[in-house]
């Protein structure tokens, strides 16, 4: 396991110095879902939710999130985030809306938290214009699946 890089000698918290390394291409994959009653999903894909289209407002709002990473997670870098691609998946036999979040950078530093934070937020958007019809939603598996670029390489979540 490597050192955490987000503390000095004396374990005081810092942003990292990314100014010397060069700017290369990068990308993350990230996941979630959110599991619900089967006619809460039946409301979603028939647009029948009160609040509106659920999927094109939690996309919009994952979008957002991952331009405001650094406002929410203390130790992120601003970046020029180049892309952000959300996908659902909508599983009537799962009962849930799987949520996949593509986000792409030429930089410095990894958009792991960008497509995290962009994963967590159209998830709890979800639960939020869908909690008038569905208290019961649970948000979970949100994790990161694949990671390119970078001095540390690629990542790919096993199984």
């Amino acid at each position: 396991m490597g050192k955490l890089t987000h503390f000095d000698e004396e374990g005081r918290a810092m942003m990292v110095d990314v100014s010397e390394k060069p700017p290369t291409q990068r990308e993350a994959i990230a996941a979630g879902s959110v599991y619900m009653k089967p006619e809460t999903i039946r409301l979603i894909k028939d647009r029948q939710i009160s609040k509106g289209d659920v999927l094109g407002v939690a996309r919009v709002a994952g979008i957002m999130a991952a331009k405001r990473t650094p406002d929410l997670i203390p130790m992120c870098h601003p970046l020029n985030i180049t892309s952000v691609n959300i996908d659902f998946d909508v599983d009537k036999n799962k009962n849930k809306i799987g949520i996949k979040t593509t986000v792409r950078i030429v930089g410095q530093t990894g958009v792991e938290m960008e497509a995290l934070t962009a994963t967590s937020v159209a998830a709890l958007t979800i639960y939020d214009m869908c909690k008038a019809v569905d208290k019961d939603m649970v948000i979970s598996d949100i994790m990161l699946l694949e990671k390119r670029g970078g001095k540390s390489g690629e990542f790919k979540r096993k199984g």
